[in-house]
């Protein structure tokens, strides 16, 4: 009886660090770039360049900051990624100034993306990211493009070549 209830004792336990466990991945939160932040993959100064920017917490590590998001979907779908994510986010563009984002991060699996609009970002075309179809819809009706969510988002998308060159870089 007594080698019983050291195997439920036991096994309550490791449910609890389990739950414990992962109860800490989830409760990643979105950090503020600084002035100076810089995208990971080309230097860029996020703050010098309209459109939603983006954020990858890693479970282990800084987090990658991205000045657009088809930088962000660039890796995200890139079969080499190996690090562990621990939380994505984007700016939610139906609250932020597309020409100056500051703030109001959302998880980017829970973001609608208007794809093909006319706005611009740091490279030339690039996604919306809304937090509600509303604000997604009026942006539609502005800048044209379609919203799509985050798991119909593919790397075909992000092939621009027939889109508007953009010569700022």
């Amino acid at each position: 009886m007594q080698i019983t209830l050291k195997r439920t004792v036991l096994a309550l336990a490791a449910l609890v660090l389990l739950a414990a466990c992962s109860q800490g991945a989830s409760n990643v939160v979105a950090q503020e770039p600084g002035a100076d932040t810089a995208c990971a993959l080309d230097g860029m100064v996020l703050k010098d360049f309209p459109g939603s920017k983006a954020q990858v917490q890693y479970v282990e590590g800084k987090p990658d900051y991205y000045c657009d998001l088809m930088e962000l979907f660039s890796v995200m779908l890139a079969p080499e990624s190996k690090r562990q994510v621990a939380g994505v986010f984007v700016q939610d563009m139906g609250k932020a100034d597309w020409d100056k984002p500051v703030g109001h991060w959302i998880a980017a699996k829970d973001a609608l993306y208007v794809v093909g609009s006319k706005k611009q970002g740091s490279m030339g075309p690039t996604f919306g990211a809304f937090s509600n179809a509303q604000d997604a819809a009026a942006f539609v009706q502005k800048q044209g493009g379609k919203v799509l969510p985050y798991n119909q988002i593919t790397a075909a998308m992000l092939d621009t070549r027939g889109a508007m060159d953009d010569a700022r870089h």
